[in-house]
């Protein structure tokens, strides 16, 4: 697991540990260019990749450089841009259940899950998701889910968490601790001050920072986002936001105002040992 955490005195009754975690690893160029400028901070930074998307192999070539990331497997079952769209990494003949007519995976969770898709099929996807990151000769520390969809059903969860058990990998949240997210729906403009505001508002013990992060080009900026659970506008620009306010000196000034120490999810799992592992409340993911 890979460290350079700011700390090896963990007392998180009294310290304020914060993880931050980037999305959508290996989603697109324009991404994984962010995630470059965000790495080369030095923060620890907990990499979330996309092992089924037509980018991923660079995204693994950009974290094999790096020593202050963790790597996490984003594990992917939905595809919710108009125009660029991703499949099963197990194949759409070997999952049908899992992809719309076009062999792509939906656009929405609840579209996949009103599918009813086939346990087996669920386990064979996540299961190759998770064998091709484990190939991709990366440490591999955690699991997590995008747009929340391996773990949005009942039956999903158990196939997740069942995967993760089996494959030795922590789960992201199932650790405790707060999540920061409010600086997501912040306009680009304000999100420097939004992300100062959460760190100001960090308690002892450990908290995640979940980001998306991306440079606003032509590539990002012809996405438009076909999932009907609350799509974010401009979704190019917001990510250049938040980009542009994790890499100012504004947030470096106030996570040295207040203390706060920055670890990997990979140091917290050293830290907790995967036999802590609890699950959370379910309208926690």
């Amino acid at each position: 697991m890979s460290a350079n955490s700011q700390s090896t005195d963990h007392d998180s009754d009294t310290e304020k540990y914060l993880m931050i975690r980037t999305d959508d690893v290996g989603m697109s160029h324009s991404v994984n260019t962010g995630v470059i400028q965000l790495l080369e901070t030095g923060y620890p930074v907990s990499a979330s990749v996309m092992f089924a998307c037509p980018w991923y192999q660079e995204a693994v070539s950009i974290l094999k450089e790096y020593d202050n990331v963790s790597v996490g497997i984003h594990l992917t079952l939905n595809s919710e841009w108009e125009h660029y769209r991703w499949g099963p990494v197990a194949g759409r003949d070997a999952v049908p259940s899992l992809t719309d007519e076009n062999g792509y995976f939906f656009h929405s969770s609840s579209t996949l899950y009103e599918n009813n898709p086939d346990r087996a099929e669920l386990e064979k996807e996540l299961r190759s998701q998770i064998e091709r990151a484990l190939a991709s000769g990366l440490e591999i520390d955690y699991v997590d889910y995008h747009m929340g969809t391996a773990m949005g059903d009942p039956m999903f969860r158990e196939v997740t968490e069942n995967l993760a058990k089996e494959y030795k990998l922590g789960l992201w949240g199932y650790f405790g601790s707060s999540e920061f997210y409010d600086h997501y729906r912040a306009l680009p403009e304000d999100k420097i001050d939004s992300l100062v505001t959460m760190m100001n508002n960090v308690e002892p013990g450990y908290s995640y920072l979940v980001t998306h992060v991306g440079i606003d080009n032509a590539e990002l900026g012809a996405m438009e986002d076909m999932n009907n659970s609350a799509p974010l506008a401009k979704m190019s620009a917001n990510r250049q936001g938040e980009l542009d306010a994790l890499t100012s000196e504004a947030f470096a000034k106030a996570l040295r105002e207040n203390n706060i120490k920055l670890i990997t999810f990979g140091d917290l799992i050293e830290i907790k040992g995967l036999d802590s592992m609890r699950r959370p409340e379910e309208d926690a993911y």
